[in-house]
């Protein structure tokens, strides 16, 4: 009997720590999420963004096609030794063609095994930039890239395709069984990308040659893995995740489109495959071996089941994405055990993983996430890793709406991603370090992952200017823009007007249809009012204030969550005016970061500065003081125009010297492999 009483009062106390973690979870996200608007909804017109979205539309994206075909003139040894081998460059889309020609395990493949979902990504970025650019030339030129992907496709009877697997594998090694490994192959990533690319093209253009390739190979797809007797397979790397929703997604919220698509759409399978991929994480098989897999270990994110994961680990493109795909799944379900998962990676990205360019990745090996609070300068920072992080704090926005993760959004914005491409638009960088000496952007790379990753991301960002729920909009980022939204089925124009980054005055004019009442929440930067970071992993003090005013008069600036929020009856003429301190400001890190202890950094706005030696001609023996007067300039006739910090900085010998700090991005673009450094040591005062 007292055994009894025990164990019910065991098991009603676990009850109870469940029903309470449940209830602490769901009340994490939002009542209203936050949805993003369609990007054929938002003009960019804007001083900073606006050059650079021309320099991408016009040379990256067709940059990238073409080295994808091949036309590039190899600048590194890896891929010079692969032309002076071949006699040729390498050809993406020859895979295709061979495939579609009929040829199976010749043992012959151009590029990594990645190389189609390259493809794809491109084609995803290019769809996005069609919404807000028409271009028939290129979307002729994607038309006959999908004709040709399409035609591989077509001569496998089971609608499968990944050329790498096909010309170098026999058909029962897919997805990397029978003793091969998807995590190599990315048999599943690659379908992914297709996916993807195939919902973003058929959004930009109506067409849907790509959409039906996508869903051909998604029901196959779904007839392989899954609970037993398929097989427990799951992504060698994240995102197909996220993919799959998508693609659920748009036909639950379109079904008269399955008619248009000429083969079975299968939504709920769709779904169901996005959720078994998470969840069989960590999840190898019943103990007497029926329906086992190999673990992949943290690398992959399976060393133990996702929902119970408390920490991000291991590569952190793959860790990223599947954090964006888990936090993606929570907006769809509200399922808090999703919720709980997403919460626990950023807040260990974050608080913890984090650099201060918005970089992730702090080890080469493996290209992976560090242990928490390992920082150093030298850092591997894989440009593909902070896009991921950016897109995954972007969901956690529309999921809580919290300013805090567009503030880590808009870190990576201003600097990682865009140090990832040179100002030409044309070379890149794969890894961004907070040090070097001779860090140069290459044309082409024998791991071209960056470029397509730099294309989603800006072509993705004007959707994220703006957002709304059903009661309220959203000012998330500060770009000179109009959008157009519906509130409570009423028109809205809003229409921005900002120096930013360069200055901190922007202005709002609110344009209701007809008078309507509704909240307008404005993002309240954490470190223009003091915090740097969410949970100090990095911390600064900001001079001036914030300045609101409506109409011309200040209203009182609460942020709650982030925002400033003015709710009133909107009319048109109205008008919202912010002014940010942009002021140069010292950052100093957490003390529990041993690598970067005694140094500080330069920041202004969103922006990162770094130091390079053709400013600093003693750089590697400068030291900074944290009371010393800095001043901010804009040069025009520098790096397509730029704001400058100056100061005074201590050198070898005890003199004072002048010194020159320039954004982050910029670095590398007037002499390539010019030394820098973003962290100076800090001398006593």
């Amino acid at each position: 009997m007292i055994f009894f009483k025990r164990r019910y009062i065991a098991v009603l106390c676990g009850q109870l720590i469940l029903s309470a973690f449940q209830s602490s979870a769901q009340s994490l996200a939002a009542q209203h999420p936050i949805h993003p608007l369609e990007l054929q909804h938002v003009r960019v017109n804007d001083a900073f963004w606006s050059p650079k979205l021309k320099v991408w539309n016009t040379v990256t994206v067709y940059d990238v096609f073409d080295k994808l075909e091949g036309k590039y003139v190899p600048d590194r040894p890896d891929i010079i030794a692969e032309k002076e081998k071949w006699g040729r460059t390498r050809n993406a889309f020859l895979n295709f063609d061979l495939v579609a020609q009929g040829k199976k395990n010749i043992n012959t493949h151009d590029g990594p095994p990645w190389y189609d979902g390259l493809v794809y990504e491109t084609i995803r970025g290019a769809a996005d930039l069609l919404a807000e650019y028409p271009d028939p030339k290129l979307e002729k030129k994607i038309d006959a890239y999908i004709d040709r992907i399409a035609a591989a496709q077509a001569v496998d009877p089971d609608g499968y395709i990944n050329t790498y697997t096909t010309l170098t594998k026999p058909k029962d090694q897919r997805w990397g069984l029978n003793g091969a490994d998807d995590k190599w192959q990315h048999d599943i990533y690659n379908a992914g990308m297709l996916i993807d690319a195939a919902v973003h093209y058929y959004k930009a253009t109506g067409k849907t040659k790509l959409l039906a390739v996508a869903v051909k190979f998604s029901n196959y797809i779904y007839t392989v893995m899954g609970p037993a007797p398929k097989s427990n397979v799951i992504p060698g790397h994240g995102g197909p995740e996220e993919a799959m929703l998508r693609m659920y997604q748009l036909f639950k919220d379109h079904p008269e489109l399955k008619a248009k698509i000429g083969v079975p759409v299968r939504t709920d399978e769709y779904f169901a495959l996005t959720k078994y991929w998470i969840e069989q994480r960590g999840n190898y098989g019943e103990k007497d071996g029926s329906h086992a897999r190999k673990s992949d270990d943290s690398y992959n994110q399976d060393h133990m089941p996702v929902l119970q994961q408390q920490t991000i680990e291991g590569h952190a493109v793959r860790a990223t994405l599947l954090a964006t795909g888990v936090t993606a799944v929570g907006l769809e379900t509200n399922d808090p055990r999703y919720i709980q998962t997403a919460n626990n990676y950023w807040n260990n990205m974050v608080g913890k993983r984090m650099f201060i360019t918005g970089g992730e990745g702090a080890i080469a090996d493996g290209e992976r996430f560090g242990a928490d609070y390992f920082l150093p300068e030298s850092a591997y920072l894989e440009t593909c890793a902070s896009i991921g992080s950016a897109f995954f704090s972007e969901q956690m926005n529309e999921l809580e709406a919290d300013g805090k993760y567009v503030d880590e959004f808009e870190r990576v914005a201003y600097n990682n991603l865009l140090s990832g491409v040179s100002l030409s638009g044309d070379h890149y960088f794969y890894e961004n370090p907070l040090i070097a000496t001779d860090h140069k952007r290459w044309a082409w790379h024998d791991c071209p992952c960056c470029p397509p990753m730099i294309l989603k991301m800006v072509a993705a960002l004007p959707q994220y200017i703006y957002g709304y729920d059903d009661k309220s909009l959203y000012v998330n980022l500060f770009i000179g823009s109009e959008a157009d939204l519906k509130l409570n089925g009423s028109g809205i124009t809003l229409k921005q007007t900002t120096g930013y980054p360069w200055k901190g005055d922007t202005r709002i004019e609110v344009d209701p249809k007809k008078p309507q009442t509704f909240a307008v929440n404005i993002r309240i930067p954490g470190w223009a009012e003091g915090k740097e970071n969410p949970f100090d992993l990095y911390r600064s003090k900001t001079t001036g204030a914030v300045i609101l005013k409506v109409n011309g008069k200040v209203v009182p600036v609460e942020p709650v969550k982030g925002y400033a929020s003015v709710k009133r009856q909107w009319k048109k003429g109205d008008v919202i005016e912010l002014s940010l301190p942009i002021e140069p400001r010292l950052v100093a890190v957490n003390d529990a970061v041993q690598t970067i202890k005694g140094k500080l950094a330069i920041a202004s706005g969103p922006i990162v500065y770094g130091f390079e030696a053709i400013d600093n001609p003693d750089l590697k023996n400068y030291s900074i003081r944290n009371n010393d007067t800095m001043t901010l300039d804009y040069k025009s006739e520098l790096l397509n125009g730029v704001n400058i910090i100056t100061g005074q900085a201590t050198n070898s010998t005890g003199e004072s010297v002048k010194f020159t700090a320039v954004p982050f991005y910029a670095l590398g673009n007037r002499v390539s492999g010019a030394p820098y450094q973003v962290w100076m040591p800090e001398k006593a005062n």
